[in-house]
C-alpha cells in the first residue's frame, strides 16, 4: 500500500488537505459552483478548473497523474522542471511534486496541490520477546513447548556445553537415555581416524552408558559388550536402524546374543559426507520395546551430537598441535639460546681448556657416543651444545633432557613418547624426545638419575638406533647421536649397582672431562667480560668495565659453582651497578670480598707483574696457608681450599710447591 496526502493550495492559502481511502481521487470544479460537491474528491471553485479536470490513481507500484478530458491545463512541476500530462500517458508522481491546474490559461496563478506520498506497510503485531540471555540459558524454550521439544532443547545446551571430548560423549550418552526411557544402554562409537580419510579408519567403541537404578545414566565399572553388526550396518547403508528384535533375523549375531541385546537402534554420526560414529542404545531387558518415534528423537540428538563430537576432537587435535609446536620452538630456541650463548663454552685460554677444545675437535664429526664428566656448573650442557654445533648435525636439532627432574614414568614417555591409550591421560599419539631428535643430538644431563628399568631402553637405543614408544606394538628408527653428562663417578655407580655396566661402556666411548673454574684462572676475565657484556646489553645498562680490585678479588675466589655461579655474579652486579660506572670491590657478594683477606695477606699491594703472576703468588700463599692449619694433611687441606684431593695435587704441581 501506498499512503498519499494531498494539500490544495488556492490564491495563496491552504484550501484543503485530503490523505483519501478509494484508490482514485477525483479533481474538479463542482456544476453547482458550489465549493464542496459530491461529483469530485477535490472540489475548487475557480474558472481555471474544469468540472473534471484531473485524477490521481493509486496502484500498488506508483502513483499516477492522468488528464481525463483531455483539454490539457495539467502539469507536474518537480523542482524548477515541468512537465505537462496528455490524455493516454499518465505521469508518475513522486512525494514532493506540485500539480498544477490552469497553468496555460490567462488567470494570474494556477490552483496548486502538493502531494505527499510513501510507501505504507502494515504495522506488526508483537506478540511476544525473548532476550538473548535467556535464549542462551536453561530456559530458551517457552514452558507452554511440547515436553519432547523442552527436553530436547535442554539436552542439546547440555552436549554444546561440555568443553572436551570425553564431557561430550557422555552428555551424549546421558542425552540419549534421558530421550528414550525404555533404554536400558547407550554406546558411542567413533572411527579412530588413522587412515586417508574418516571412511577408511576402524570403528572403536569409546564409552558405554548404563541406567542406573535410579534410572540415571552411570558409567559401568566393568566392559560392557557391544553390537558389531548393528553399528556396522549403519555404517555401510548410511542410515539409522532400529531392531526390535534382535535376537532373531539378519543381525542375529554372536556379539548381539553375548551382550544380551533385546532391542537396539543405531544412528549415524557424521561430518559433511563422512560418517564418523555411531549412537547405538539399546535394551537389554525385553524386545520390542523401541518405536519409530524413538528413532526420530535419537536423530535430532544425533545432528547436534555429530557436530559436537566434530568440534570436540577438532579442538583437541589444535590443542595437540599446539603443545607439539610449543615443544618444538621451546627446542629451537633453546638451540638458538645455545647459538647466542655459545660464545662462552668457547671462551678461555687456559692450558686445561685449550684442552679440552682441542678434544670437542676431534670427536665432533664421529657418530660415537660422549661422557661428559664435571662439577655441577662447570658448563657441560654448553660443552654438549658445542659438540653438536661443531658437527655435520648442526642443521638439525640439539634437544636436552634433564634424567633427573622427572620421575620414571614421565621420562620415558618424554623420551620415547606414547600412543594414545597407553595410559591415563594419553589422549593422543605423541612423539618422544628420540623422534624429536632424528638427525641431530640428544642430552641427556644427569644420566646417572635414569631408573635402572629405562637404562635398558637406551641401551637398545644405542645398540640398535631403535626407539619403541609407550605402548607401542612396533619399533622406530632414529638416528641420533648420544651424549651424556654427569657429576657423579659413574664407575662408582657401577660397583654399587644403580648404574648397568653395559650401558656404562655404551656410553663412555669418548669421554670429556669439563675442568673446574678454579682450574682455569686465566679464564676468569675473559668470561667476566663476556657476561658483563652480554647481560649490559640485555638490560640496556651500560657499564664501564670492572675495578682492579674488584677483577682481582674474582680472580681470587674459588668458584665452587664454576662457570654457573660466575654467571649469576656478574648478572647480579650488572643490576646493582651505577649506570656508565665501574663494578667496584663494594658491589660484589660477601663470599667473594672474603679473598680480599688472602689478597691483604699475602702482600697484593707490593706485589708486581702480570695479573697471572700476582695470581700465582697469591694462590701460592692461600695453598701454603691451607697446608700449614692442617699440618700438612692434605685431604683436609684440599677440603678447606674447596677442591679435591687431585686437584689439590695438581694445583701444587703447578704453583711448584713440594
Amino acid at each position: 500500500m501506498t499512503r498519499l496526502r494531498l494539500e490544495v493550495i488556492h490564491r495563496g492559502r491552504t484550501l484543503s488537505v485530503l490523505e483519501p481511502d478509494g484508490d482514485v481521487v477525483h479533481i474538479g470544479r463542482g456544476r453547482s459552483g458550489q465549493v464542496l460537491s459530491g461529483d469530485n474528491d477535490i472540489t475548487i471553485d475557480d474558472p481555471v478548473v474544469m468540472p473534471e479536470h484531473a485524477r490521481v490513481v493509486l496502484r500498488d507500484e506508483a502513483v499516477l497523474l492522468e488528464d481525463p478530458g483531455g483539454a490539457g491545463g495539467v502539469t507536474v512541476r518537480r523542482g524548477a522542471a515541468r512537465f505537462a500530462v496528455h490524455t493516454g500517458s499518465p505521469h508518475v508522481l513522486a512525494s514532493g511534486d506540485v500539480i498544477e491546474l490552469g497553468a496555460d490559461s490567462d488567470a494570474a496563478a494556477p490552483v496548486q496541490i502538493r502531494v505527499e506520498c510513501e510507501a505504507e506497510t502494515e504495522a506488526p503485531r508483537v506478540f511476544e520477546t525473548r532476550p538473548l540471555a535467556k535464549l542462551a540459558g536453561g530456559n530458551a524454550v517457552s514452558a507452554k513447548a511440547d515436553p519432547v521439544l523442552r527436553t530436547l532443547s535442554e539436552l542439546q545446551r547440555a552436549v554444546g556445553s561440555a568443553d572436551d571430548m570425553a564431557g561430550v560423549l557422555r552428555a551424549v550418552a546421558d542425552a540419549a537415555l534421558i530421550l528414550v526411557p525404555r533404554a536400558t544402554h547407550a554406546t558411542l562409537v567413533l572411527r579412530e581416524e588413522l587412515g586417508s580419510g574418516p571412511d577408511e579408519s576402524p570403528l572403536v567403541p569409546v564409552l558405554t552408558r548404563v541406567r542406573g537404578p535410579d534410572g540415571a545414566g552411570m558409567t559401568p565399572t566393568t566392559p560392557v559388550r557391544v553390537a558389531r553388526s548393528v553399528f556396522r550396518k549403519v555404517v555401510r547403508e548410511r542410515a539409522a536402524v532400529l531392531v526390535a528384535d534382535a535376537t532373531s533375523g539378519e543381525l542375529s549375531s554372536e556379539s548381539l546374543q553375548g551382550a544380551s541385546i533385546q532391542s537396539t537402534i543405531g544412528v549415524p554420526l557424521w561430518r559433511k559426507e563422512d560418517i564418523i560414529g555411531v549412537l547405538q542404545i539399546d535394551n537389554r531387558a525385553a524386545p520390542a520395546m523401541f518405536t519409530s518415534g524413538d528413532v526420530d528423537a535419537v536423530a535430532v540428538l544425533a545432528a547436534n551430537a555429530s557436530l559436537a563430537v566434530a568440534n570436540a576432537r577438532l579442538i583437541h587435535r589444535l590443542e595437540v598441535t599446539e603443545e607439539q609446536l610449543e615443544r618444538e620452538n621451546s627446542f629451537l630456541k633453546g638451540r638458538e639460546r645455545a647459538r647466542r650463548g655459545g660464545a662462552a663454552e668457547t671462551i678461555g685460554q687456559s692450558p686445561a681448556f685449550t684442552a679440552l677444545l682441542s678434544q670437542i675437535g676431534k670427536v665432533a664429526d664421529t657418530r660415537v657416543s660422549v661422557l661428559i664428566e664435571g662439577e655441577t656448573g662447570s658448563g657441560k650442557e654448553l660443552v654438549a651444545a658445542a659438540l653438536h654445533y661443531r658437527s655435520r648435525r648442526r642443521e638439525r636439532l640439539f634437544v636436552a633432557q634433564n634424567c633427573a627432574a622427572l620421575p620414571e614414568n614421565l621420562l620415558e614417555s618424554e623420551l620415547f613418547g606414547h600412543k594414545k591409550g597407553a595410559f591415563t591421560g594419553a589422549m593422543e599419539d605423541r612423539r618422544g624426545l628420540f623422534e624429536l631428535a632424528d638427525g641431530g643430538t640428544l642430552f641427556l644431563d644427569e644420566v646417572t638419575e635414569t631408573p635402572l628399568a629405562l637404562q635398558a631402553k637406551l641401551l637398545r637405543v644405542l645398540q640398535e638406533g631403535e626407539v619403541r614408544p609407550v605402548g607401542a606394538s612396533q619399533t622406530k628408527h632414529v638416528d641420533v647421536r648420544i651424549v651424556a653428562a654427569t657429576n657423579r663417578n659413574l664407575e662408582r655407580e657401577v660397583a654399587e649397582g644403580r648404574f648397568r655396566e653395559d650401558l656404562y661402556y655404551r656410553l663412555k666411548v669418548f669421554p670429556l672431562e669439563v675442568p673446574p673454574l678454579r682450574e682455569r684462572r686465566p679464564d676468569i676475565p675473559l668470561l667476566a667480560g663476556h657476561f658483563l657484556e652480554r647481560y649490559s646489553s640485555e638490560l640496556g645498562k651500560p657499564v664501564a668495565g670492572y675495578a682492579q680490585g674488584a677483577m682481582e678479588l674474582l680472580m681470587a675466589y674459588e668458584w665452587p659453582g664454576n662457570v654457573r655461579e660466575l654467571e649469576n655474579e656478574v648478572q647480579r652486579l650488572v643490576i646493582q651497578v651505577v649506570p656508565g660506572s665501574f663494578v667496584t670491590e663494594a658491589l660484589l657478594s660477601a663470599k667473594i670480598r672474603k679473598a680480599e683477606t688472602a689478597l691483604r695477606d699475602a702482600g697484593a699491594p707490593k706485589l708486581r707483574g702480570s695479573l697471572k703472576d700476582v695470581m700465582e703468588q697469591v694462590e701460592r700463599h692461600v695453598v701454603s696457608e691451607a697446608l700449614r692449619e692442617h699440618g700438612n694433611n692434605k685431604t683436609s687441606a684440599a677440603k678447606a681450599l674447596g677442591i679435591t684431593r687431585e686437584g689439590l695435587h695438581k694445583k701444587l704441581k703447578l704453583l711448584g710447591i713440594g
